[in-house]
This record gives C-alpha cells, sequence and structure tokens, in this order.
C-alpha cells in the first residue's frame, strides 16, 4: 500500500461523510438558523458567551485532538495497517462524527447543559448522578495523565541532567501562546474584528511566538513544570472562557491545522510505501484485535470526552444552530484525517514489517519532518515544530477536561430545578472549591505517575462514549426524532468497552493470588476499573430502559 493513495482515499471518504451524511442528520434531527441559542438566551460572559464559528472551531477541534489520534493509531498498527484504517474511517464517520454532533446538538436544545443534564432531565436523577461521578473520575484521569506528560514535554532536562533545547523551546512558546491568548481574547471582546482579521492577528501572534520559543528555550526541572501546569489549569478553568481557553485554542487550532496541512503535502510529495502487512493477525503479543483496537485508536474514531467538550462548553458558545454540524460533526472528521496520517508516518518508518522504535510522538514528528525534509525544509526545525504542535494538543485538551472536571463536579451538588444547593452542597458547588478538589486529586494521582492509570485511559474513554450515545439517542426519541442511527454504536461501544474492562479486572486481580501485585500500579488500576464498570452498567441500564419505553414526550 502507498500512503499517497491511503491518505487520499481517505480525504475523499470523509469529505463525501460530511457532504452526504453529516448533512441528512442535520436536515433529520432539525436545524433552525432564526432561534435563539443558549449562548444568547443565557450570556453570563464566563460560559455562555456568543461566538464566531471559525473561534468555536477552533476550540473544539484543539480540545478533542489532544495526544489520541496520534498515538492511537501508532500503537494499534501492531495489528496491520488495514484493521486501523477500517476502523478510522468508519468509526469515526458512523460512531465519532454521530456522538460529537448528536451530543452538542442535544445541548443545545436544552440550554446549553451538559450530558450530565440531559440524562436527568431524560433518564431520571440517579442516572444523571452516576453519569457525573463516572465523569469527574475520568477527568481525573485525563488532567493526571497530560499534566504529566506535558511537564515532561516541558522538561528542560533529561534524566541524566542534560540539556534538551527542544523541550526548553516548546516550554516557551507554550508559555508566550497563553499570554498571547489572553490578548487575543480582549481584541477580539473589544473589537469584535471579521474572521479574516482575526485570523491574521492570530497567525501573527503565532509566528512571533514561535520564533521567539526556538530563540530563547527556557530550561526548567520536570517536577517545577508539573506546579506550572496545576496553577495554569486552575486559571483556565475558572476563567471566562473569551478571555483564555477561546482565544487560546483558537491560536493553536492555527498550529494543529497547519500541522496537518505540512504532513499532507510531505505525504503528497514523498508517496511513501507502507511498510507494514496490512494484518497480522487477531492476538498480537498478548493482544487481542477485540477489544483492544477499538479502545486503542479511541481518538481516531470515537471518544468520550467529545461529548463532554461539546455539551460543556463549545454548546455555550455556538452563536447559530447551522454552525453546530462544521463544529462538530466536522471537527470529528478533520481528526479521523489526522489519525490517518498517523497511521501512515508508522508505516513509512517501518523496516521490514517491523514497527520503528520510540514513541508515538516521535515517530510521528520524525516521520512528517523526514517528508518535509524532500521539500528542502530543514530537518531539526520542522522536528521541533511538529513536536511543539502534538504538546499544544495535549495542553489545550487539558485545560478543557479541567473545565469540564469542575462542571460535572458542580453540577453533582447543584440542581437547577431548586432554589438553589444549601450547606455543605453550596460550599462544593462552588466553582473555586470544585476546581480546586478536582485537580487535587489529579495532582495526587500525576505524582504518582501515569503510567500507572494510564492502560484505563482509553477503556474509560470509550464507555463514556457508549454512555453519551445512550444519553442522546434517548432524547431523540422522547423529542420525537429519529435516532435509530446512534443505537448501533452504542451496543458496539458498550461490548467493546465493558470487556475492556472486564479483562483489566480479570488480570490485576489474578495478580492478588500470584504474589505480584503492586499497590501503586495494579491497585489504583483494579479500584478505578471496579469503579468505572459498576457506574457504567448502572448508568447504561438505566438509559436503555428509557429506550425501550414506548411512549414518547412532544418534541422540541
Amino acid at each position: 500500500m502507498n500512503g499517497l493513495v491511503m491518505l487520499i482515499v481517505s480525504a475523499v471518504v470523509l469529505l463525501l461523510a460530511y457532504v452526504f451524511y453529516g448533512r441528512w442528520l442535520a436536515r433529520k434531527w432539525g436545524i433552525d438558523p432564526q432561534k435563539k441559542t443558549p449562548a444568547h438566551e443565557f450570556q453570563d460572559g464566563v460560559d455562555y458567551v456568543p461566538t464566531s464559528p471559525s473561534v468555536v472551531f477552533g476550540h473544539e477541534f484543539a480540545s478533542i485532538a489532544g495526544a489520541g489520534p496520534i498515538n492511537g493509531p501508532i500503537i494499534a498498527a501492531m495489528f496491520g495497517w488495514l484493521p486501523v484504517l477500517l476502523w478510522i474511517l468508519i468509526g469515526g464517520i458512523f460512531f465519532g462524527a454521530v456522538q460529537d454532533f448528536s451530543a452538542i446538538y442535544a445541548s443545545v436544545k436544552n440550554k446549553g447543559k451538559t450530558i450530565g443534564y440531559i440524562i436527568e432531565t431524560y433518564i431520571g436523577k440517579t442516572g444523571k448522578r452516576l453519569f457525573l461521578l463516572f465523569v469527574w473520575l475520568f477527568s481525573i484521569l485525563v488532567v493526571a495523565a497530560f499534566a504529566d506528560i506535558v511537564a515532561g514535554t516541558f522538561g528542560g532536562f533529561d534524566a541524566e541532567g542534560a540539556k534538551v533545547a527542544a523541550n526548553a523551546s516548546v516550554a516557551t512558546t507554550s508559555c508566550l501562546f497563553i499570554m498571547a491568548a489572553v490578548g487575543l481574547g480582549f481584541f477580539i471582546r473589544k473589537r469584535k474584528p471579521k474572521g479574516l482579521q482575526s485570523g491574521i492577528v492570530a497567525v501573527a501572534l503565532l509566528v512571533i511566538c514561535i520564533a521567539l520559543g526556538l530563540r530563547f528555550p527556557f530550561f526548567m526541572q520536570k517536577n517545577l513544570w508539573l506546579y506550572f501546569v496545576f496553577i495554569y489549569i486552575f486559571i483556565a478553568s475558572i476563567t471566562p472562557v473569551w478571555a483564555l481557553l477561546q482565544p487560546r485554542d483558537y491560536l493553536n487550532s492555527f498550529l494543529l491545522i497547519a500541522m496537518i496541512a505540512g504532513a499532507f503535502i510531505g505525504i503528497v510529495f514523498s508517496a511513501p510505501a507502507i511498510s507494514i502487512p496490512a494484518f497480522t493477525g487477531f492476538e498480537v503479543n498478548g493482544n487481542y484485535l477485540f477489544p483492544v483496537l477499538f479502545v486503542t485508536v479511541a481518538c481516531g474514531a470515537v471518544s468520550g470526552f467529545h461529548s463532554l467538550v461539546a455539551s460543556g462548553t463549545a454548546s455555550k458558545q455556538i452563536d447559530n444552530e447551522k454552525h453546530m454540524l462544521p463544529i462538530s460533526f466536522g471537527a470529528m472528521l478533520v481528526e479521523s484525517l489526522l489519525a490517518v496520517i498517523a497511521l501512515i508516518t508508522v508505516g513509512a518508518l517501518a523496516v521490514g514489517g517491523k514497527l520503528p522504535a520510540g514513541t508515538p510522538p516521535m515517530i510521528f514528528a520524525g516521520a512528517i519532518s523526514g517528508f518535509l525534509r524532500n521539500l528542502g525544509l530543514p530537518e531539526n526545525a520542522t522536528y521541533t515544530l511538529i513536536t511543539l504542535s502534538v504538546s499544544a494538543f495535549a495542553l489545550t485538551s487539558l485545560d478543557s477536561v479541567a473545565r469540564v472536571g469542575r462542571l460535572a463536579f458542580q453540577e453533582l451538588f447543584s440542581d437547577d430545578r431548586s432554589e438553589g444547593a444549601q450547606g455543605l452542597s453550596r460550599v462544593l458547588a462552588n466553582k473555586y472549591v470544585a476546581t480546586l478538589l478536582t485537580l487535587f486529586v489529579g495532582y495526587l494521582l500525576a505524582i504518582l505517575g501515569y503510567q500507572n492509570i494510564w492502560p484505563l485511559f482509553g477503556s474509560a474513554n470509550q464507555l463514556l462514549a457508549a454512555l453519551a450515545l445512550i444519553a442522546c439517542a434517548v432524547f431523540l426519541k422522547k423529542t420525537n426524532r429519529q435516532g435509530v442511527m446512534l443505537y448501533l454504536p452504542m451496543f458496539i461501544m458498550l461490548a467493546v468497552t465493558f470487556t475492556a474492562l472486564i479483562f483489566t479486572i480479570q488480570a490485576k486481580g489474578g495478580k492478588l493470588f500470584d504474589g505480584t501485585f503492586s499497590v501503586a500500579a495494579d491497585g489504583l488500576q483494579l479500584i478505578f476499573a471496579i469503579l468505572l464498570l459498576a457506574l457504567g452498567i448502572m448508568v447504561a441500564v438505566s438509559g436503555v430502559s428509557k429506550l425501550s419505553e414506548k411512549k414518547a414526550a412532544a418534541g422540541r
């Protein structure tokens, strides 16, 4: 297989999926461009802020992309390129994009509220609380893992104490991004420039930050960067979205799209051969194709985290209902294209069918910089820039999931149908307290080492996708809209994730009896796996029972 052929075929399939399937869903469910969106109806200057679609797209794409669409396909390539490619395309179109669009659609039609609120309204209060607890635990996992990853990326010294200039440059640039984002946020807020004007300013700021970052690398130990990261995400979680979250993600979206464009151009001119087999088997090194492939590829095909971003932040910024499709369905398909590019990179660097050594980001950056070298671009500079882009993915996901975790915790102790929480519940529902508690637990897990809980991320993420699909399917049914297209993805993801979690519990539980059990590594995974499985089953049972009911309420 040739990488260029794989890229062109994938791009055409994804484009056709948007034009035909995405627009068909929008017509089927109903889009009303004249209706006032929650961003206008509940505008508060903090979370509910009517925003240009290009800015919201930037926020959505930069937040959902993360490291998943790069890490997942490269790791899953052990099964061969064909199953990975098929799952990226089929999963991205019929699972991921449908979930993202239905999540933002359901949220906009319900006051811009989260999936938890939708579950309470259409499934029940108990289901909502179980789901919010699940989301909070999931957010903690992501905060712990991504904070450690970002701090490691920023760390200016290796294990032997030698300076790492590339990391230090990434750290400087990322810090400058934050400061530039604040200025851009105020500029957009006060001047209200058109899309082209804000884009020109954003690109100019981006170039300046990168140039200064490469010229003035800042060297600091990883453990100090970890403190900085948690201070930053605390501020990002409580600051009005227009002042930091929106403009930062908007800035990064240009960097990320430029990375994808550069990779696309590099593949077009290099036309690399894919040097891994099409299929290696149903079992590889003790890993079974089902369910490992489906929880490993993750964000490149479907990700529950996307539903949290769509319903937790993006839906509160939608200026017009017609913007929902490109911001959700469209962003997911672009992420699937990135996953295909990641698959091409690992195939291009493989030798004799053997996967290349190194971490997925190293493999990705090395391959793309090699492609661009054929165009005369300096390999060292492009490698640093691509590494910067990958770290930007992780940091943008990190500040978004911190806000999502805070919102989930607040919803656990507040009630929209009463005058407000009282006593201890009122304290816990406070955004500062909710943020502190969420990040404190995440910090404890981060200093223990994210490797101890990272194996659960894929399973938890995909189970979250299944639960979000259930919630959206119930909403569509209760409001007399067709939701049958969500049923098959929902049941498949339930089967995948329940199987993966049971395998984890079985493996970790078995270590209790053979003397190899580690409290730090195995204990954390076992506890979290049991909690996630129990919560997932309870929410799934509540939701599926509602889907089996015959009577439907009036539509909205």
